[in-house]
């Protein structure tokens, strides 16, 4: 191979999506630091490759907060910020994997310095086996670190990540240091989006649209669950996603009842209602999208009036979902809402509302989750919930009826900018009246 096929390994950039603007690095790294203490610095891991078995690995999946924090999407990468070194070279640091000839040909292309400064903005790049030295003069001069864990709501941390080995090493090395928390930082910054982060978002709901418009003339009695989610995997890789933002639900008949289910094994039959909650990644980040539509093509009537009582309370809780409230809030005014539906539907009485559970109102035997959450790099993703949710956050909106004595569940699901004065659904183009599905069924 000769030496300008190998540099062009080296230059490429391996990702399926198109480079982002590294102003946005900037940006985030900047508001970070400002809200650091002084003399302190915080450090910032990769995720690992995991491996399955032998020498098999599961797709690598950069940690969001290095990712947020400088655009960095390879393994073995560290980010440090030490917006007060004495050096200023040492302000920013990237230390990655070093890459080469035999690494391009075998594993392919590695970040090299300009394409980390290209990426990321930051010109200081070192080579990981560097770290531990340059580490320990900078942690002579520093006073706090900031130490990255992982404190999501609903966060799943019994496995140990190359961020908990970090922290556990450098807690042991250096005890008389002050540790401090990144996390609170990342929740309160990553909920409110930059203007770059907001059109990635919206190229992930527009590979999602072409996923649906694919998939509803492909659907009819007999097909299988997992036919209709292999259409849209295929349509995600053919346009520049890695595939699913996350595990796809789709669910025909009583499964449309079970709020995660994820077989995707079954028949879709005459007369069922397939419920498919699904969106593509671009770039990392997420959409989230849940459609709900008939096997043959037509709703019955029954199926209609949940279909478009579900429909009211989404385009009621949009209008309530205003900077300012809080979630808790937010989530009691949707309660009053879908009472109302419920009761018109005959599946809860006045009496039943007089006579509830304050802690579990009538309205939950058939709508039983939350209806907004943040989305961002994650599909669940960073944000305070006790407190005013922010301007230009982006949050679901997804109510839903699940009536199980029907074998009948109703969920729809839009992504939405939360603006000053407003909002942006960033799926309006998305099929979502009953006649509009029915007739793109049917073309």
């Amino acid at each position: 191979m000769s030496a300008e096929t190998i540099q062009c390994f080296l230059n490429s950039n391996d990702m399926k999506y198109h480079l982002i603007n590294k102003d946005l690095f900037i940006h985030n790294r900047k508001n970070f630091t400002e809200r650091m203490k002084s003399k302190s610095l915080a450090v910032f891991n990769s995720n690992d490759i995991l491996t399955t078995g032998a020498d098999s690995t599961t797709p690598f999946k950069q940690h969001r907060d290095i990712f947020w924090l400088s655009g960095v999407d390879q393994e073995e990468s560290i980010l440090l910020l030490f917006p007060d070194a004495a050096d200023e070279k040492y302000r920013e640091i990237l230390f990655l994997k070093e890459t080469n000839e035999h690494i391009a040909i075998w594993e392919g292309e590695k970040l090299t310095e300009d394409a980390a400064f290209d990426t990321s903005g930051i010109k200081t790049v070192y080579w990981l086996p560097q770290f531990h030295a340059i580490f320990n003069n900078l942690m002579a001069e520093a006073e706090s670190v900031y130490i990255n864990k992982n404190e999501h709501l609903r966060a799943n941390t019994e496995a140990q990540t190359r961020e908990d080995r970090w922290i556990d090493w450098c807690m042991k090395k250096y005890p008389a240091h002050l540790y401090l928390r990144s996390n609170p930082i990342l929740h309160e910054l990553r909920a409110v989006k930059h203007q770059i982060e907001i059109d990635l978002m919206q190229q992930a709901c527009n590979v999602t649209e072409k996923g649906v418009r694919r998939i509803l003339p492909f659907i009819k009695p007999g097909v299988m669950e997992y036919e209709i989610e292999a259409e849209l995997m295929h349509e995600f890789l053919r346009n520049r996603s890695q595939g699913f933002a996350y595990t796809p639900i789709i669910g025909s008949g009583r499964n449309a009842c079970v709020l995660h289910y994820i077989e995707n094994n079954q028949e879709c039959k005459d007369g069922d209602v397939i419920l498919m909650d699904f969106g593509a990644e671009y770039a990392n980040y997420s959409s989230d999208l849940t459609r709900c539509v008939p096997v043959n093509g037509g709703f019955t009537k029954r199926q209609k009036d949940v279909y478009n009582s579900v429909l009211r309370v989404k385009n009621a809780a949009i209008e309530i979902l205003k900077p300012g409230i809080t979630l808790k809030d937010y989530h009691v005014e949707v309660g009053y809402l879908m009472e109302k539906e419920l009761v018109d539907l005959g599946l809860i009485t006045i009496d039943d509302i007089k006579n509830q559970n304050p802690e579990w109102p009538a309205y939950k035997k058939y709508f039983m989750h939350g209806t907004s959450h943040y989305i961002g790099l994650d599909t669940h993703d960073y944000g305070i919930w006790n407190a005013p949710i922010p301007a230009e956050s982006m949050f679901t909106v997804e109510p839903g009826i699940y009536i199980l004595e029907e074998n009948l569940g109703i969920r729809l699901e839009d992504d939405y900018l939360i603006t000053k004065d407003g909002h942006k659904n960033l799926m309006q183009n998305i099929p979502i009246e009953a006649e509009e599905i029915e007739d793109l069924m049917n073309a």
